[in-house]
């Protein structure tokens, strides 16, 4: 297994991207902290790998408030001895409007559960990470990092921002031990959040949700989405030895979307 002993936590692990990647990884022998705001998903998916026989521990925490980022480390620490891996998945679209429509406060939260939530948790993994010579941290970016898509500025500008974060946290860590990466999935259109986004686009276009998605799926090479379990392989890759030379990279997982 690619990831005996290890110890991950996993922001946004309630559902979709995040639920796929921790029982990818409990698969392949790490315990797992699964995190987010809803404390009863959180606590199904560790259940679920409980039951399969491996190690979790479900702590509820909003990434985007300091103190219970610190919680968050805090109980990963105590409960598991350390941690290894961190996947920054937690995050919220948030407005669909154009620029002009969104409002501060709109533009803060999607900025703070993103990019801030990455900063936070970034901070408290490195040093004990330094200490042991190794680790892996893993930013879920976005498809809507690369390419422009309308109604989306604060997602985009947050995940972009993820970007910058991955390649300079890469470039102080890497002769430490510590490879950070990033992912940016196409759409997966299984989630929550791209079933709601798909609704509301669709009604701003005036369209019915199944054009609205076959427009889009269009303008992909393989013509589809993305799968959760596909953005988990490709997690547990860059998390795993198998990626021991990759760092301060930004993997498309998007069936062809972008090119770079």
């Amino acid at each position: 297994m690619l990831l005996t002993g290890k110890v991950a936590v996993i922001t946004g692990g309630g559902r979709g991207i995040g639920r796929a990647i921790a029982l990818k990884f409990a698969g392949e022998g790490a315990a797992i902290v699964v995190a987010a705001r809803t404390k009863s998903e959180i606590e199904a998916v560790a259940g679920e790998i409980r039951k399969a026989g491996g190690r979790s521990a479900a702590v509820p925490a909003d990434v985007a408030d300091e103190k219970q980022c610190e919680d968050l480390m805090h109980e990963a620490n105590s409960q598991f001895g350390k941690v290894d891996i961190l996947v920054n998945n937690a995050g919220e679209y948030g407005p669909v409007k154009p620029v002009e429509e969104i409002t501060p406060e709109e533009w803060d939260r999607v900025i703070a559960v993103h990019l801030r939530g990455a900063y936070l948790l970034t901070r408290l993994a490195l040093p004990g990470m330094y200490t042991r010579g190794s680790g892996a941290i893993l930013n879920i970016s976005s498809l809507s990092a690369k390419s422009a898509f309308g109604w989306g500025s604060p997602y985009a500008a947050a995940k972009a921002g993820m970007l910058g974060l991955t390649r300079v946290a890469a470039a102080e860590a890497a002769r430490k031990g510590v490879r950070v990466n990033a992912i940016c999935p196409g759409p997966v259109t299984e989630t929550k959040m791209s079933k709601d986004l798909g609704k509301t686009l669709a009604e701003r276009l005036g369209v019915s949700k199944e054009d609205q998605l076959e427009r889009f799926l269009n303008t992909i090479l393989q013509g589809r989405s993305q799968t959760a379990n596909e953005i988990a392989a490709a997690a547990l890759f860059l998390c795993s030895d198998e990626a021991s030379a990759i760092t301060g990279q930004a993997l498309n997982v998007d069936g062809g979307a972008a090119f770079y």
